[in-house]
């Protein structure tokens, strides 16, 4: 039962987050990378609680990790 209304309410969250994130958007362009091109600047943040900023990792190998369903129960 607890695990059940953890789910939920986790689903609920992630969808705020992304009804938020969809209104205050700011008009950026989503930005399509071919094989080889390198990635502008851009900034995320991590499990850690840090942001990371591409351009602080210049001369490092970058890899991005991303678990969309993580946490969520499914």
């Amino acid at each position: 039962m607890i695990d059940r209304l953890r789910t939920i309410a986790t689903t609920i969250a992630a969808t705020a987050v992304g009804i938020i994130n969809v209104a205050t958007r700011r008009g950026e362009s989503a930005i399509e990378l071919k094989a080889g091109e390198a990635a502008p600047d851009f900034s995320l943040p991590a499990s850690d609680g840090r942001t990371y900023r591409l351009r602080d990792l210049a001369g490092h190998v970058v890899a991005i990790a991303w678990f969309p369903k993580a946490f969520t129960g499914g």
